[in-house]
């Protein structure tokens, strides 16, 4: 049943090859930017209902419902789905960002990196999306800000739990705009979001080896969670998995450029897990130039004063950047024989092997945390146990081809791969779920 007034999608496709069905009269779309209720701009166009319902024999409406208990009576939620391909359907998804950077980030940000690469490939493929991240973030989907700034450019924020708890109250009143929605800020959705209908998710971006993040997300064993690695899951391996799903990035944003290789580069963070003191020892031992381009958060400052600086300071042969923005990262990871990767921890997903990839450019890493999952050992790069390990694995470098592990890169690691598995697990979760009625003996 098709019903006025609803704010249906027009597949691309068929505005294209039906264009001659509409009358000469009918409004072309309205013009101007759409506003999301919190009054930030998308550039994508509005809809129009009118040509829409010229163009319904080419579509099909999904109903789904779900029974709404929130208030203790019964009630019915319709949601109603468009097809614009056999097999594929449109979808209203909410993206939830943590604030602490912009999406994408500005400098470095691992998790809004993934939130960006993902909402603008779901964009791509025809889902509605909205995006809850800080107003300075930069979006095709629709975006709602949660405040005005990400919260580490804001050195006013005193209590930042406080935002991300009214980001979640926020959210929840909009809940029933959405056939998904998607989180991606640890634990804070999951006391609310468990005692509601619409289907959600929790992708953990972060490490699990810590008792209290065992306790709290043990709590939710109901709740469905995505891991970003099979090593991720194991301090907590009874928790409601639904999938894994590596992440994914374009393929146009990092790309190999013509430059000659002249030094090994370490990327990321200055973080004893991150090792970057193993890095330095590394090229120093196998007579390489170091490249650093990293971070020096308030927290591990002292690490930096008392272990990093002295060994740069001493070392000539090192080269301290500071962070750089995407738009430096293809010509300093081109330049690189191979990024260094020694990592001490079990890293749930290290986005920095897969921007180096992108580039054509080797990894030499630690086999911690999901190394195994990322690397494909003697392909993309070579996982080593030790910094003598590590040496030898340079003196290798000339057996890897840069242009396979590009290859490698676009088989693996990019962002239309990665939603299309995201959509798979959307997809599963929005069936309506179906009620056993017992029956009298």
């Amino acid at each position: 049943m098709w019903r006025a007034g609803v704010s249906y999608h027009v597949p691309a496709k068929i505005r294209e090859a039906r264009a001659g069905a509409v009358p000469a009269t009918m409004p072309a779309g309205r013009a101007g930017p759409r506003r999301d209720r919190a009054g930030a701009k998308s550039t994508r166009p509005r809809r129009n209902d009118a040509i829409f319902r010229v163009h319904k024999p080419f579509c099909q409406a999904i109903r789904t419902h779900a029974v709404n208990r929130d208030a203790g009576r019964a009630a019915t939620t319709l949601t109603e789905t468009i097809l614009t391909d056999p097999g594929h359907h449109s979808m209203r998804i909410a993206q939830i960002s943590p604030l602490f950077e912009a999406v994408p980030p500005k400098l470095y940000g691992g998790t809004e990196r993934v939130v960006y690469s993902l909402t603008e490939e779901l964009v791509a493929m025809g889902h509605d999306v909205t995006l809850f991240a800080s107003g300075d973030s930069v979006t095709s989907a629709t975006l709602a800000p949660m405040r005005d700034q990400a919260i580490r450019l804001d050195p006013s924020v005193r209590d930042w739990v406080a935002l991300y708890n009214r980001m979640v109250e926020l959210i929840y009143r909009r809940k029933d705009e959405f056939d998904v929605l998607h989180f991606h800020i640890d634990y804070f959705p999951l006391s609310l979001f468990s005692r509601q209908n619409v289907p959600f998710l929790t992708t953990i971006h972060g490490r699990l080896d810590v008792a209290e993040f065992v306790e709290v997300f043990g709590t939710f064993r109901d709740a469905p969670f995505v891991s970003i690695s099979d090593n991720q899951r194991k301090p907590i391996p009874h928790l409601n998995w639904v999938r894994t799903v590596l992440h994914g990035m374009p393929p146009h944003i990092l790309t190999p450029q013509p430059v000659k290789q002249e030094y090994a580069a370490f990327l990321g963070r200055v973080s004893p897990e991150k090792g970057l003191d193993r890095a330095i020892h590394i090229a120093g031992k196998a007579g390489l130039k170091l490249k650093i381009a990293a971070k020096v958060d308030n927290a591990d400052k002292e690490y930096y004063d008392t272990i990093i600086k002295p060994l740069i300071r001493d070392n000539a042969h090192v080269e301290f950047i500071g962070e750089i923005n995407d738009q430096q990262k293809p010509a300093f990871l081109s330049g690189a024989h191979a990024l260094i990767f020694p990592i001490d921890w079990p890293e749930p997903f290290g986005l920095v092997m897969i921007e180096a990839m992108a580039c054509g450019t080797p990894v030499i890493a630690y086999r911690s945390g999901s190394v195994p999952e990322v690397i494909d050992d003697g392909v993309s790069g070579f996982i080593v146990g030790d910094e003598d390990e590590a040496v030898r694995a340079i003196g290798r470098l000339g057996e890897l081809n840069r242009e396979t592990v590009r290859a490698t890169f676009d088989r693996r690691w990019t962002a239309r791969r990665m939603a299309e598995d995201y959509v798979s697990v959307y997809e599963e979760l929005a069936q309506p779920k179906r009620r056993l009625r017992a029956v009298g003996g």
